[in-house]
């Protein structure tokens, strides 16, 4: 396709030639005469004069920079212009998946399916459940009775949603998911663990992405609940009575203990953990590995095991450890010098 073309279809500004041709989207480093590639950051600016794209989609601080190649595309947020770009072009070049209901698959005859719905082979679909208009359910996916599923959201092979399970619109499940899973609910006593039966659902908004072998137990009593717009990473655990606000983003092996709220807005960090029965406030950035064992009333960057802490006062107590062992062996030379 033209150059032309993305820009009529996306937006920002053309500069240079609008008929060179793209076959593929690739990394700077990668590229070649028929690929468009972005900088997002200033620190690859040295990868734009040994790059070979024919195309570059630049910020308008990089546009000098970025001059000599054939064709650029201009625009204030050129990762954002990327992540469209990604999903135009997926859009055109991914075949289209057919509807119907496999002949292998196992559907309750009570199952409302919507217009345009995709049941993979092997599928189980039990009483009551609800498939809106053009959802696809992969192959092997196991859907519990009374289960509800939002238009156009996508279940990809080998995804469990267990019965109290309520999914919006547009919504993506990588495979392994299994939401609506017992959580960890058990009463000491003297002849051993007794369970507490899990009686509450999950509940998850539109537009979530779900990764693969992630899990997100059901309530104990309420639901569990996922907002409109989080992002999961893979093998993430999320455990009964959390609920986590609109558009929070969490990276891979995060865990998330019971009853504790997250606020909207927030990034938690690959294998952070947050302990139970806690409140984080809109807007807090926890970084990768840290231990949340308190609730966070402000936002802000925090980073730490033990403490957790704000991140500024992290960096400057982290350097002043990195020197401990210096500043003790001075310490020792004057105490020497000051001993009578």
């Amino acid at each position: 396709m033209r150059v032309a073309d993305l820009v009529a279809a996306l937006g920002g500004e053309l500069v240079g030639d609008g008929e060179v041709r793209i076959q593929r989207i690739a990394p700077l480093d990668s590229a070649d005469e028929q690929t468009v590639a972005f900088l997002a950051s200033a620190r690859y600016q040295v990868q734009l004069g040994q790059t070979q794209a024919a195309c570059v989609i630049v910020a308008p601080a990089m546009r000098e920079a970025a001059s000599q190649r054939p064709a650029l595309i201009v625009t204030p947020d050129s990762y954002l212009y990327f992540a469209r770009l990604t999903q135009w072009w997926a859009a055109r070049c991914r075949p289209a998946a057919p509807s119907g209901i496999h002949p292998s698959a196992a559907v309750a005859a009570d199952v409302q399916v919507g217009p345009g719905v995709l049941i993979g082979a092997q599928a189980v679909v039990e009483p009551g459940a609800v498939l809106g208009e053009g959802a696809h359910i992969g192959a092997l996916c196991h859907i519990g009775a009374g289960v509800e599923i939002g238009a156009h959201t996508r279940l990809a092979p080998n995804v469990v949603l267990m019965h109290g399970t309520r999914v919006g619109a547009r919504c993506l499940l990588h495979s392994g998911v299994v939401v609506g899973a017992d959580g960890f609910g058990f009463a000491p006593s003297a002849a051993g663990w007794v369970k507490i039966e899990q009686l509450g659902g999950v509940w998850i908004g539109d537009d979530v992405e779900i990764g693969a072998n992630t899990c997100i137990d059901r309530g104990a009593l309420d639901d569990t609940v996922i907002g409109s717009g989080v992002k999961l990473d893979n093998l993430i655990q999320i455990a009964h009575n959390v609920q986590i606000g609109e558009r929070t983003a969490m990276a891979g092996c995060a865990a998330v203990a019971g009853s504790t709220r997250i606020g909207s807005g927030c990034t938690i960090g690959g294998a952070a953990n947050i302990v139970g029965h806690i409140s984080i406030a809109d807007g807090v950035h926890v970084s990768a590995a840290s231990l949340v064992m308190s609730s966070l009333t402000k936002p802000g960057h925090y980073t730490g095991v033990y403490p957790l802490e704000e991140h500024a006062d992290w960096e400057k107590n982290a350097a002043t450890l990195r020197r401990l062992h210096g500043l003790r062996e001075r310490m020792r030379n004057l105490e020497k010098k000051i001993r009578p």
